[in-house]
């Protein structure tokens, strides 16, 4: 049987009030597999970056359900998303580096929200994703010399050096090339694979489609296809 990471029941999701209240997502019903690469695919404003934010307590959950590593999200206390948050990790396809920080210091910021801890320890983490992902002479630049390929690995770097139980990620690979977002799907899988690590991806990039599990087409807020290829 297998294992859950992430459970949606007759989720529904509005923006505004009064007469510009609109549906953004309608009765999504879903069941993520824990370890496993999910892609959530569809045209721009079908509601895949919502249904992300939803299922990632980065939006309130207020009609219908998100259950998310044993946690309902619907009615949920801060204190519980902000245990939650610190069990994920996130990749954005603005990668939201702090400029005056090096590359290694944006990457330590993934550890900080679980503590101090051993510097030296979390140092080695941060120099040893960061090599990882391809940035081993970028380890002191600061996010002005670097490009936007590179700036976009260091946020990926950041968002894995916490071995997250879950990470979504909103299109990021839209900054990097075929190698290097091979790479990264790549870096996604083997954290399934090893250590049981959910990844829920957005993503219009056909050329790691081949890579996922299971992918999800949403059209106008609604689940029109789900595949396991």
């Amino acid at each position: 049987m297998k294992e859950v990471a992430i459970k949606t029941e007759g989720l529904n999701h509005f923006f505004g009030e009064g007469e510009a209240r609109k549906q953004a997502i309608f009765d999504v019903n879903l069941e993520i597999a824990r370890g496993k690469l999910t892609i959530l695919m569809g045209p721009s404003g079908s509601g895949k970056t919502t249904l992300l934010t939803l299922m990632g307590c980065l939006r309130h959950v207020e009609d219908g359900s998100v259950n998310l590593l044993g946690t309902e999200l619907n009615g949920a206390h801060e204190a519980d998303m902000v245990r939650l948050r610190r069990r994920l990790g996130f990749i954005f396809q603005a990668h939201n580096l702090h400029e005056s920080l090096s590359a290694t210091q944006n990457v330590l910021m993934g550890l900080q929200v679980h503590g101090a801890g051993d510097k030296a320890k979390q140092n080695r983490a941060a120099h040893h994703m960061l090599k990882l992902v391809g940035l081993r002479d970028r380890l002191d630049y600061l996010p002005a010399k670097l490009s936007g390929g590179q700036k976009q690995r260091v946020a990926v770097a950041r968002a894995l050096v916490s071995n997250p139980d879950v990470i979504f990620a909103d299109e990021p690979t839209a900054a990097l090339d075929k190698v290097s977002g091979r790479n990264v799907v790549d870096m996604l899988k083997a954290m399934g694979r090893e250590r049981g690590t959910t990844t829920v991806m957005v993503t219009h990039d056909n050329r790691i489609l081949e890579l996922a599990d299971r992918i999800i087409t949403l059209e106008e807020g609604r689940v029109v296809k789900d595949v396991t290829p």
